[in-house]
């Protein structure tokens, strides 16, 4: 299994070894770790140098925009010369929890998306309650880039209009929730093809753990779940979805 989007440098109950050991002891073999902002580039390109199985990618979350600066850009494209940086990640819009400077979210958004496209690089793209806004950016502004729309949290109906883009579906521990009917709903409706596995460490824990500190160990979890809702055997969503990742990501 691939964890394709793991903050292992923001945990605190597991040292980074701890957490990868305990990810390979449960079948997880390759991780992605997603920045929020330039702060975390650093961290990020240190764990990707020393460990084999680890990969990175590099954004500003849209709740940071406004530490924007141009300089970002620069410096995105010189680590993006890594092989092992994989991605532009996570970016995009966030509603939820101050509507006060959404107009310059969407302006870092594009320059971000513009940036994958300029590398070659897939898009993680962050998704809060802003469902038309981001859509809408993407498929005016992205020209070429793969599309994955992290942690996704969206209706059926969205789903199947993200994956007409071609856009592929991050789906994590809200799936073994009991109350999560839509996200259940998206994965029992949506093909294997279009969904990729993530913890969203530290975040976000699965059932039997809610409630504690997420780690990439527990992405078996998601899986089992959605081998559950699509009555599949679980090797099978293991399979599918770490060829997902490997594709879309070119591990």
């Amino acid at each position: 299994m691939i964890d394709t989007h793991t903050h292992i440098n923001m945990l605190e109950s597991f040292t980074v070894e701890e957490a990868l050991k305990n990810a390979k002891e449960n079948g997880i073999n390759k991780l992605i770790i997603p920045t929020a902002n330039p702060k975390d580039f650093p961290s990020v390109m240190e764990l990707i140098s020393k460990y084999d199985n680890v990969y990175g990618m590099l954004g500003v979350h849209p709740s940071d925009a406004k530490d924007w600066n141009d300089n970002i850009i620069e410096e995105i494209k010189t680590l993006a010369k890594n092989k092992k940086i994989v991605a532009i990640g996570e970016v995009g819009l966030d509603y939820y929890w101050d509507k006060s400077f959404n107009e310059l979210q969407k302006e870092i958004f594009i320059k971000q998306i513009k940036l994958a496209n300029e590398l070659n690089l897939p898009i993680d793209v962050h998704n809060r309650e802003a469902h038309k806004d981001t859509f809408d950016i993407l498929t005016e502004y992205n020209k070429g880039s793969k599309v994955i729309m992290h942690c996704f949290s969206g209706s059926v109906e969205f789903a199947k209009k993200c994956i007409k883009q071609g856009w592929y579906l991050g789906i994590g521990g809200v799936v073994t929730f009991k109350n999560a009917i839509k996200m259940k709903e998206v994965v029992k409706n949506i093909p294997l093809e279009y969904i990729i596995l993530e913890t969203d460490t530290p975040y976000l824990t699965p059932v039997p753990y809610r409630g504690k500190e997420n780690q990439p160990a527990y992405v078996k979890y998601v899986a089992e779940e959605i081998a559950k809702i699509k009555q599949i055997p679980f090797e099978t969503v293991n399979e599918i979805t770490e060829s997902n990742a490997e594709r879309i990501f070119n591990l």
